[in-house]
């Protein structure tokens, strides 16, 4: 990549960032319950009309994503990125503006800054960056922000920026680009092993071969070496949300499971029993910036694979006013309990912003399921059902814009 280099006029409207609704202002109106009918129908005319409309066939992008058509959506992205690859979601006048280095992909491919910069002034200028591809002109910027998650598709474009943030003539967030690589899960886990205050389960990553193995009763592979056994957590490298998830209790359930699988590799982890006296199990997420704990929210189910979405909070009363417990008091309880932990993983993640999804052993350690930059943080949710969720999340959110104006006022 080339470092950051004005052209002429021409030049320089030709790489001005192209405006766009957002993510956020999106996902917002699917959430509400918005007709979003009106928008798609406007913006295809746009299309229609100019099929070189860039920031058009990128908000249409996100609209297909939005309503469950993935690949479509992926792929308006990609007509999007080949004809311009600056976009600007315009905040206030007199607004910071904020430039994301960000990677082709879905939600969960970068940073969800347009969620954490809800009710700023900010101006997000989505920069899109790949691996060896010359950089487009650089607008103008009062800091910029790594935002690219961590995968294999991503790791090699986050190391490809090292060298040009070395030199970078504004202050970056995040910019220490090989922690965001050393995310996966695999690493995660090793970066806390032998710790007594973070649980973060042993993680290995296995070919196919590797786990039809095991189950069969092999004891050479690397699961045998790493002192696994059942009952595992198993999934598909990549995975995302739940996908294909499964807790096999025996080498027969494993067995069954790859019939249903046809995944070339897997994280498999032991399973750890986290639930509460109750029987629940709660998971919590919580974002880390600039060291600071913020809970961003607490999914509670009878099962033990936690989703927010389907963990039946919108149902339960019962539940909304535990999660609604554990927000008022998250500074003076949990983050007290787990203060050690807190700081540990910090120390070891050394990132101006990341996020966790971790519960509490009945030990009292801290749990770590995963650790990325690309988690989901949001003010979503129905604020007539969640009205505690509200004044959470402005905090979480004016902790993250604090930060941006303390970094920008370095330059």
């Amino acid at each position: 990549m080339t470092g950051p280099v004005a052209g002429d006029a021409a030049e320089a409207d030709a790489g001005a960032p192209r405006e766009v609704i957002g993510l956020a202002a999106l996902t917002h109106g699917a959430y509400a319950g918005m007709d979003l009918q009106p928008i798609w129908a406007g913006l295809l005319a746009r299309v229609r009309q100019d099929p070189y409309d860039a920031a058009a066939l990128m908000d249409m992008g996100v609209l297909l994503q939005l309503t469950g058509d993935k690949a479509q959506g992926l792929d308006a992205q990609r007509h999007a990125l080949a004809l311009h690859k600056v976009y600007v979601r315009p905040g206030a006048p007199g607004g910071l503006r904020l430039l994301a280095f960000v990677t082709p992909g879905d939600f969960m491919a970068n940073t969800p800054l347009d969620f954490l910069l809800e009710g700023t002034s900010t101006h997000l200028i989505q920069f899109y960056v790949g691996e060896g591809e010359p950089l487009p002109p650089v607008p103008e910027h009062d800091l910029a922000f790594v935002a690219v998650g961590e995968s294999d598709e991503t790791r090699a474009v986050l190391r490809s920026l090292k060298p040009m943030l070395k030199v970078w003539p504004r202050p970056v967030l995040n910019a220490d680009v090989e922690a965001t690589a050393c995310l996966g899960r695999d690493a995660v886990a090793a970066l806390f092993a032998g710790s007594d205050k973070v649980l973060a389960p042993p993680t290995v990553r296995v070919d196919r071969d590797a786990v039809v193995g095991f189950a069969a009763g092999g004891t050479g592979d690397l699961l045998g070496q790493a002192g696994l056994n059942f009952p595992l957590i198993i999934r598909p490298v990549g995975s995302h949300a739940g996908q294909d998830l499964s807790l096999t209790p025996d080498a027969a359930a494993l067995t069954d499971y790859l019939k249903t699988s046809n995944a070339l590799e897997y994280f498999v982890a032991p399973f750890v029993d986290y639930a509460s006296a109750d029987g629940l199990y709660r998971k919590y997420r919580i974002a880390l910036i600039a060291g600071v704990p913020y809970i961003s929210h607490l999914a509670i189910s009878e099962h033990w694979m936690v989703h927010y979405l389907n963990s039946g909070m919108a149902e339960s009363a019962h539940k909304r006013e535990q999660e609604a417990l554990a927000m008022a008091t998250f500074d003076e309880d949990f983050a007290v309990r787990h203060k050690a932990a807190l700081a540990e993983l910090c120390q070891r993640i050394p990132l101006d912003y990341f996020a966790i999804d971790a519960a509490e052993t009945a030990d009292g350690r801290l749990l770590l399921f995963e650790a990325d930059v690309a988690m989901i943080v949001h003010s979503m949710d129905e604020p007539e059902l969640f009205p505690y969720k509200g004044p959470a999340m402005k905090k979480l959110f004016a902790a993250f814009h604090d930060l941006l104006i303390r970094t920008a006022a370095r330059s």
